[in-house]
């Protein structure tokens, strides 16, 4: 007798919720109801890959217990579901708190909240920083280090002579990289569209007579490779620990953190020859190609 009671109690309440939806339905209601839309979209895609996501089926089983209980008169059973949920707010919260602190760190990344910066320049920026720090702590510590920004000039051929990474631009990997004595720290590394794509790479050594003899081969390999590609060689000396810049076959030495990042801002801000450029290059060689 409880069970019908409670079918026809469900009906009815299916039946006003539908009357007030196509009725009393407003513009501020549906702005309510997409907005709670991509709030239950964005948390679900934010857990679904993540151990919280077994809680979150969990969850709906409870729920899902609750009503039956509730539709059968179970009254034990619903009681303690009731108070499971009535007390789950605190629970959830400290389940889902590496979730959570992730979403309001991408709500603070958001390009609303960064002064209007696009998520590309946002990227690009972050990158660059990377790639300072890195110079910056190897510097510090006097570990060799050679680092080569492909631009409009394509080098496949180099990257090819190493050992593909493919992976974001961080300070933690290239001086992992660069490291003495790791498989990969002999050689140069390879940057491209934001991305170290591969590492201990051989370069061309200059054959240019003008170059000091004070300077070693991975000074040479950067002049080399800059002579022959418009691609930007960055260098930390292992002896002196000084910061290079190789450009168009000449070497800029002595570099601090201020003209690092406006030579790389200004690399990536050319409309010609920046990392865009590299994807007219190859569109046009694949034109070509066909």
């Amino acid at each position: 007798m409880k069970a019908v009671i409670a079918l026809e109690t469900y009906g009815q309440i299916i039946q006003r919720a539908w009357w007030n939806l196509t009725h009393r339905l407003g513009l501020a209601d549906i702005a309510d109801i997409l907005i709670v839309t991509v709030i239950i979209y964005q948390l679900i895609m934010l857990i679904r890959q993540t151990r919280s996501s077994a809680v979150l089926k969990g969850l709906i089983l409870l729920i899902f217990t609750t009503a039956v209980s509730t539709l059968l008169g179970m009254t034990a059973l619903n009681w303690m579901m009731m108070v499971l949920i009535n007390n789950g707010a605190l629970v959830l919260i400290v389940l889902f708190q590496p979730e959570l602190r992730k979403a309001l760190e991408s709500l603070g990344r958001n390009r609303f909240m960064t002064h209007g910066l696009s998520a590309e320049e946002t990227e690009r920026q972050s990158a660059l920083r990377e790639i300072v720090t890195c110079l910056q702590d190897l510097s510090r510590r006097r570990v060799g280090a050679l680092i080569v920004i492909e631009r409009s000039t394509g080098l496949q051929d180099i990257i090819e002579t190493g050992t593909a990474v493919d992976a974001r631009i961080s300070a933690p990997l290239l001086e992992n990289i660069f490291e003495p004595n790791t498989p990969l720290h002999d050689g140069a590394v390879i940057i491209r569209d934001l991305r170290v794509v591969s590492a201990a790479c051989i370069l061309p050594l200059t054959e240019s007579d003008t170059v000091s003899r004070d300077l070693g081969t991975r000074h040479r390999a950067s002049i080399g490779i800059s002579e022959t590609t418009d691609a930007v060689a960055l260098i930390v000396s292992e002896e002196t620990g000084i910061i290079s810049v190789a450009r168009g076959g000449r070497l800029s030495r002595h570099q601090d953190a201020e003209s690092l990042n406006k030579l790389l801002n200004e690399l990536y801000e050319e409309p010609t020859k920046g990392f865009r450029a590299v994807f007219r290059h190859r569109e046009k060689e694949a034109k070509e190609g066909e």
